[in-house]
């Protein structure tokens, strides 16, 4: 049976590359006839398919010019039928002999399913009812060399689909809707927030050095400077600064960059929104959050009820609870009542809950968290007041200073976005960035990580109460494409070589 199979291999690439030595010998002859596609350098376009059969009243009968790839062809006698693909989908061409001319067709029987075509003709409904145009006019613009997958399979491979996007646009229609969605995902929530008073900046990629946070940078080398940076993991520490010197409202649509695993969540690099607005808090931020998301479910999806993988989202209904209130609802454990680390270290062993590295209550109620409640958070929900041992940029609430003014939301029990009443106090913020290097480099002291004092000296100044948000546009994505995986809403997400 192997043996059966590596011959059926064997044979399937002989067959590709008589195919591929056929369509260069193609090319070859229009060279020598002087038809050199790839010598083309325009092709006038006056219309689309889309909106030749969105319109089809108004547009029989008359002439247009459209260009293509040509995605199937039925050739009899002196006439034929095929289809061409643009930006906006397919439409059929009739062609015949007598409205081209015999060289021209001769020429264009010769052509391959994937080159690109223009056509000049005039739009008709064949007597089976579809729309077409007459064609009275043809050139191939583009030779492709490479046939397309094959007609009835198409390209179902999801490692061939990523790392050949091209060929997965062509060949799958709905792969671009889903990245035509997300261009409008982007502008919805660029026109919220541009019509809430918000600035659209742009902040440093290359950073001079590693944070603190736990995420792991990708490191590079200015050869200029002869110094090491490092690619951001984060826009927030340059956007307060921004805070600071009077920009009240601002925000960034940034690459960003994690040095981290990769599953169907994350990926290397992606896209992240942060936001900063002063004279708030995190109560805002949710406000804000709540508004913006179903302005954006509605304008891109039309509906506040979202189908993703076989589960309804209603983003018409956010629940809020504390994360104290959230461990205590669906593990049982009430942290309220507990009082010193031993007490949450004997409940972590008690509940079977791994141990943080630096073991705090505040750091075991987040393991508590993970171990317990994101699970559950199908709905739209804000998690509210994170311990300050893992929010080293929140502020302290006033009642209760080992909480801070923090939240993050969950749907489908990911979280998508993050926010804080943003810590402006420099000396503890001075403190806080203190602790979290040292605690980095004991855990790992070959880490470069330092103290971002340009900040603290920018705190110094004075950043007035502030409200932050970031959230992950992907995650977004995914959600109102019903995407299951990171990868099917970036058009090239982070692959291994093959070789």
């Amino acid at each position: 049976m192997a043996e059966n199979m590596e011959n059926q291999v064997q044979q399937t690439e002989e067959n590709l590359s008589e195919v591929l030595q056929i369509r260069r010998d193609k090319l070859a002859a229009l060279r020598e006839n002087n038809m050199d596609p790839f010598t083309i350098t325009k092709y006038d376009v006056n219309d689309y398919a889309k909106n030749i059969v969105d319109n089809f009243d108004e547009m029989e009968g008359k002439a247009v010019s459209m260009a293509g790839r040509i995605m199937s062809r039925r050739i009899m006698g002196k006439a034929s039928f095929f289809d061409i693909q643009d930006t906006t989908g397919r439409i059929q061409v009739y062609m015949n002999m007598k409205l081209v001319g015999q060289e021209t067709y001769e020429q264009f029987k010769k052509w391959d399913i994937g080159d690109i075509v223009g056509i000049t003709g005039e739009v008709f409904r064949t007597q089976h009812g579809e729309i077409s145009i007459r064609c009275n006019g043809i050139t191939l613009l583009s030779k492709s060399l490479l046939p397309l997958p094959e007609k009835f399979h198409g390209l179902k491979d999801t490692d061939t689909r990523y790392r050949q996007r091209y060929v997965d646009l062509i060949v799958n229609p709905d792969v671009k809707d889903t990245f035509v969605k997300r261009s409008q995902i982007l502008r919805e929530v660029r026109a919220y927030l541009d019509e809430k008073g918000f600035l659209e900046v742009d902040t440093p990629i290359l950073t001079p050095f590693e944070i603190g946070a736990s995420a792991r940078p990708f490191l590079t080398h200015h050869n200029t400077l002869d110094m090491d940076m490092v690619l951001r993991i984060e826009t927030e520490l340059y956007l307060k600064r921004l805070v600071v010197g009077g920009m009240d409202r601002v925000y960034e649509v940034g690459r960003i960059f994690r040095n981290e695993g990769m599953d169907t969540k994350h990926n290397p690099e992606f896209t992240s929104i942060e936001l900063y607005q002063a004279y708030t808090d995190y109560q805002g931020m949710m406000d804000l959050v709540e508004e913006m998301m179903k302005r954006v479910a509605q304008n891109v999806c039309g509906s506040l009820v979202i189908p993703y993988q076989g589960k309804e989202i209603d983003l018409g209904n956010w629940t809020r609870m504390t994360m104290v209130e959230a461990v205590k609802k669906y593990s049982g454990v009430d942290f309220n009542e507990v009082h010193t680390d031993e007490e949450a270290i004997a409940l972590a062993k008690e509940h079977h809950v791994d141990l943080p590295e630096v073991p705090s209550k505040g750091a075991i109620i987040a393991e508590f968290f993970d171990a317990f409640v994101e699970e559950n958070l199908i709905q739209p929900t804000f998690i509210y007041d994170y311990p300050v041992e893992i929010s080293p940029l929140a502020k302290r609430k006033p009642e209760d200073p080992a909480f801070t003014e923090r939240f993050e939301y969950f749907i489908n029990a990911t979280e998508f976005g993050n926010a804080f009443s943003e810590l402006n106090d420099p000396i503890d913020q001075k403190e806080r960035f203190e602790r979290q290097v040292a605690e980095r480099k004991a855990l790992d002291p070959s880490c470069k990580a330092q103290v971002d004092y340009d900040y603290v000296t920018a705190l110094e100044y004075g950043l007035p109460p502030t409200g932050g948000l970031g959230f992950g546009v992907d995650r977004l994505v995914m959600l109102l494409t019903d995407s299951a995986s990171i990868r099917d809403v970036l058009l090239f997400p982070t692959m291994k070589p093959i070789d």
